[in-house]
């Protein structure tokens, strides 16, 4: 099964329009020693959407899947991506791709399916945070950090308590953070949408 660059993906500009190929993901599923060959998949709602093989070598992987740009012809893709490891502050080694795109050579965590995989500099790509409004971007980051220390989501629910294990010096520093990307994403939909009141009116 291919899928890749079907025309869907292949015109959008962020991130999200693309399949992102995540050296971390596929590390943690334990895919990264020499002498394997198998199937990585991406699924929507349960169900497989598309597929890439992947050979893994010693400083190297293969990649092989079929593309077409924008409604043409597919193509047989088959060509190496190199690995390179760094050592973690508190031990163990880090995955990186090396971007295989002519020219690049960049140390990236994730490659992003074009007819090529390459990264989104290469691609051209922005985050789909970079096409939000400011106190869109900073209610989106407030929520990642309630994701973080384990609370409710929605920036409306209030704050939660101090994860177990999480110190405080770091809890404290991560809730001022969060509250102030709260107060900004709160005073820009005031000044966009009325006084609060009025976006709670139901």
């Amino acid at each position: 099964m291919g899928g890749f660059n079907s025309g869907r993906h292949g015109g959008k500009s962020t991130t999200g329009d693309m399949w992102a190929l995540d050296i971390r993901r596929i590390q943690r599923a334990g895919r990264l020693k020499p002498g394997q060959s198998f199937n990585w998949q991406w699924t929507r709602n349960g169900e497989r959407v598309a597929n890439i093989n992947i050979r893994t070598d010693t400083d190297r992987v293969t990649l092989n899947y079929q593309a077409r740009d924008r409604g043409g012809e597919w193509q047989q893709m088959n060509y190496p991506v190199r690995v390179t490891w760094t050592v973690c502050n508190f031990g163990g080694l880090r995955p990186w791709w090396i971007c295989p795109a002519a020219g690049c050579a960049r140390r990236v965590a994730i490659l992003y399916g074009g007819k090529v995989y390459a990264c989104r500099h290469c691609h051209r790509l922005a985050y789909p945070t970079q096409r939000q409004q400011s106190h869109d971007r900073a209610c989106s980051m407030a929520d990642k950090l309630r994701d973080r220390l384990g609370w409710e989501a929605g920036i409306l629910n209030g704050n939660g308590g101090k994860p177990k294990g999480l110190h405080w010096q770091t809890f404290e520093r991560l809730q001022a953070r969060h509250d102030a990307l709260v107060n900004q994403s709160l005073a820009g939909a005031m000044a966009k949408f009325g006084p609060l009141r009025e976006l709670l009116r139901v």
